[in-house]
């Protein structure tokens, strides 16, 4: 099954292109590294493929039906934003709370499991955790839906370092154990060097690269991850 599947996907806002004749397969299992420079169209796709936007012209296809289709595919889909959006008001219990209220396929356990794997005590307010912990509970907010895709939208951008290492293990674990599918989007080629296992590459609205990374070293000229990505944007 494939996760992803676009054809002819385009965007505009009033005259500007966002994206333009997006055409590319995400196969179902794959962790996926969304890369290039800003203003090349990252966030667009992703709000293409959560049913935030709608194209202006083309298709896609989300888990073989169109993005949001409906609640049930909703519940298919888990999101988090770049900003980790929490409530600092609520502890992080009432997260969880809240979580199985709102999504129908709640894992209570495995939203406990990374709670306790982060180390954050249940009873702490969310506006008092750091901004790594802030992200990891958005990623576990997101894994319990126990969806079979994530998108990610530059989850860790603010994070330190170690904070960062510690989000994408968590990521990997999570993907690993849900049997699931990812789409990283990311700034850092190092991100997506520990994790991704797909690869595709956006510049000016365009796709410039998109394939599992193994073949696309193997196949081509470049001997790491960072010439593959720089030759595609030459």
């Amino acid at each position: 099954m494939e996760s992803l599947h676009a054809t002819h996907l385009g965007k505009r806002y009033g005259r500007r292109a966002a994206l333009t004749d997006v055409t590319l397969t995400v196969p179902a299992g794959r962790i996926v590294g969304l890369v290039g420079p800003n203003g090349a169209g990252k966030s667009t796709f992703l709000q293409l493929v959560c049913g935030l936007l709608s194209p202006t012209t083309g298709a896609l296809r989300v888990l073989g039906a169109p993005p949001a289709a409906d609640a049930k595919h909703l519940a298919r889909v888990g999101f988090v934003a770049q900003d980790a959006p929490v409530y600092p008001t609520l502890s992080v219990a009432d997260h969880l709370r809240l979580g199985a209220r709102l999504n129908p396929r709640w894992d209570p356990d495995l939203a406990e499991r990374r709670i306790a794997a982060i180390g954050v005590e249940p009873g702490r307010k969310a506006g008092r955790l750091s901004g790594g912990q802030r992200a990891q509970l958005a990623l576990a907010l997101a894994v319990a839906k126990r969806p079979e895709l994530l998108i990610l939208d530059e989850p860790a951008a603010a994070l330190d370092p170690l904070a960062r290492v510690e989000f994408l293990d968590h990521l990997r674990d999570s993907v690993t154990e849900l049997a699931a599918s990812a789409v990283l989007s990311s700034h850092l080629l190092s991100d997506v060097e520990r994790v991704c296992d797909h690869l595709i590459v956006l510049a000016d609205g365009r796709v410039r690269l998109a394939g599992d990374v193994r073949d696309l070293l193997r196949d081509g000229p470049h001997a790491s991850l960072e010439e593959l990505v720089l030759g595609s944007l030459r």
